[in-house]
C-alpha cells in the first residue's frame, strides 16, 4: 500500500544580498533540485541548498544510495542478489528463523508498535489478505474488462494467517520467523515513510542544511527555505477531488512531514465501482470512509503509519486518535469532499 500526495515545493531566492561582504556572497548555498523514478516504484523529487552542483551531485549520489539499501531491503516484491530482504523473509521465513539486517528488525518492531498505536488497523502480517487484492488489480491492469474482485471464502480464510502473534522476531539474533507457515508480511503501510524518515535525518547529519524531499509524496523537509533561517517550507496538498485544480491546502513547515493516503489514483474498476489500494481489515475489503486523509507530523514513519490508519477508521474515532497523538494533525476529506480538520492543523494552512 502506497500513499500518494502531490507536492508544491517552489523555492524562489528572495533574500537581498545587498550589504554582504563578498565572502559571505561567494560561500551562499544555491537551490538545487533532482528527481528519479526507480525507488520505492515511485516519483521521487529532492530539493536541497549546497555550494555547488558538483557538491550537490556527489551529495545526490549518497542521498539515493542510502535510500536505495532501504528500498532493497524492504522489497517484498523481489530479489536481489546477495541480498536477505523482506521478499526472501516471506519465502523462507515459514521453514526457519532467517538472519537478517538490523534494518530490517528495526522496521518490524516498529510495525509492531504501530498495530498497537492503530488497534490493529495498519498490520505488517496483513501479506496473505492483500496479496489476493495485488492479484486483483493487476489482472485488471491487464485485462480491465474482465476485472474481478478476490472471492469472499479466499479472502476469508487468508485472514486466519494475519496475526502479529505468529510473527517471531529474536532482535539479539536478528532473526525472523513464522509461526504460521501461510502468514505474509506486507510493509507498504509503513516502509517508506520509514525509509524515509532514517535517510532524511542522516542527510540532515551528513549531507545538507536544508532540504525537502517527497518520495512518492511523503514528503520530509529540516532547515529552512533559501536557506536562510527563517523562510519556511510551502507544501502543497493534492485535493481529493480530481476535477478540482485547486490544492486541497497549502501548508508551511520545517522540521516536519506531510503524509497522505487516498483513493484517487491507486485504484481499479469491476461493474463501474472503484475500488481503491486500501484495505480495511475488519471488512476485508477497500476502506469506504473517506477519499483522502493527510497527516503533518515530526517523524515521516508515524506520517505514513497514521495517514492509512485514519483512512481505516471512522471520523469520530480517528479524531480521537489524532488528538491523543503529540504533534500530530490531520484533514479529513469524505466522499462527497467536505473536509474536516483536526484541532490544530489549520495553523499551517497559508493561503
Amino acid at each position: 500500500m502506497k500513499k500518494v500526495i502531490s507536492v508544491c515545493l517552489s523555492v524562489l531566492l528572495t533574500v537581498s544580498l545587498f550589504g554582504c561582504s563578498a565572502d559571505v556572497i561567494k560561500t551562499k548555498k544555491e537551490r538545487f533540485s533532482t528527481s528519479f523514478l526507480d525507488l520505492f516504484d515511485t516519483a521521487s523529487t529532492i530539493i536541497a541548498y549546497d555550494t555547488s552542483q558538483q557538491d550537490f551531485d556527489n551529495h545526490i549520489k549518497q542521498f539515493y544510495d542510502k535510500l536505495e539499501e532501504y528500498d532493497h531491503l524492504y522489497d517484498i516484491y523481489k530479489s536481489y542478489e546477495g541480498l536477505t530482504n523482506l521478499y526472501t523473509v516471506n519465502q523462507k521465513a515459514k521453514d526457519g528463523p532467517v538472519e537478517v539486517d538490523g534494518r530490517i528488525i528495526d522496521l518490524l518492531e516498529y510495525g509492531k508498535d504501530v498495530y498497537d498505536l492503530s488497534g490493529g488497523k495498519t498490520n505488517i502480517c496483513f501479506g496473505s489478505v492483500l496479496v489476493l487484492w495485488h492479484e486483483s488489480r493487476s489482472a485488471a491492469a491487464d485485462n480491465p474488462e474482465n476485472a474481478s474482485l478476490p472471492g469472499m471464502e479466499k479472502l476469508n480464510d487468508a485472514a486466519d494467517h494475519i496475526s502479529m502473534d505468529n510473527l517471531i522476531i529474536d532482535k539479539e539474533k536478528n532473526t525472523v520467523f513464522f509461526a504460521d507457515s501461510e502468514m505474509r508480511l506486507d510493509v507498504g503501510a509503513i516502509a517508506k515513510g520509514y525509509a524515509v524518515e532514517q535517510v532524511c535525518r542522516w542527510a540532515e547529519e551528513n549531507l545538507w542544511s536544508s532540504a525537502a524531499v517527497s518520495i512518492g509524496g511523503n514528503v520530509c523537509t529540516f532547515g529552512y527555505k533559501n536557506d536562510d533561517g527563517k523562510t519556511l517550507w510551502n507544501i502543497g496538498i493534492e485535493n481529493p477531488d480530481t476535477e478540482s485544480d485547486d490544492y486541497l491546502a497549502n501548508v508551511k513547515i520545517t522540521g516536519l512531514s506531510v503524509v497522505s493516503s487516498g483513493d484517487y489514483q491507486r485504484y481499479f474498476t469491476v461493474d463501474g465501482k472503484k475500488y481503491c489500494h486500501i484495505i480495511n481489515p475488519d471488512t476485508l475489503m477497500p476502506a469506504e470512509y473517506f477519499s483522502g486523509v493527510s497527516v503533518i507530523c515530526d517523524d515521516s514513519a508515524l506520517g505514513d503509519a497514521l495517514s492509512t490508519t485514519l483512512f481505516n477508521m471512522s471520523m469520530d474515532d480517528g479524531l480521537k486518535l489524532i488528538e491523543n497523538t503529540p504533534n500530530a494533525e490531520a484533514v479529513w476529506v469524505d466522499k462527497n469532499y467536505n473536509v474536516t480538520y483536526s484541532s490544530g492543523f489549520e495553523e499551517y494552512i497559508t493561503d
